[in-house]
């Protein structure tokens, strides 16, 4: 005969402990994201657990400069939903939205050449 085993403490109190946990996660995912130190495509192919229910538009707005309207542009021409969990998608989603990242990150960083170069040209 087996003896039955229980957890420790009720489960809804476990269960909002583990909430906390993730909700603590994501929000230093998303600050690294918004310093810099973690680039969104990395999450996207890598998808850390804290990551894995994230919507897009969660994540990519946690992004400086990004808000609503660039995410759901970006994800306009993929297609992919705003609402639409980071751990749903596919290799091939996954692979297609940090193609369409990393080309955007390059035209910003083109334009930003640019923009200096003429600044330095009336100075």
């Amino acid at each position: 005969m087996t003896k039955a085993t229980t957890a420790p403490g009720p489960q809804h109190l476990r269960a909002l402990a583990r909430a906390n946990e993730v909700r603590l996660a994501r929000a230093e995912l998303k600050r690294r994201v918004h310093e810099g130190e973690l680039d969104v495509a990395r999450v996207i192919l890598d998808t850390p657990d804290e990551a894995l229910t994230m919507t897009l538009a969660d994540l990519l707005t946690s992004q400086r400069r990004w808000g609503h309207t660039r995410c759901r542009k970006l994800l306009q021409a993929i297609p992919m939903s705003e609402g639409k969990a980071v751990g749903t998608m596919t290799e091939r989603q996954r692979h297609a939205l940090a193609d369409a990242l990393s080309r955007q990150s390059q035209d910003a960083a083109a334009t930003r050449r640019r923009t200096d170069a003429l600044e330095g040209a009336l100075a």
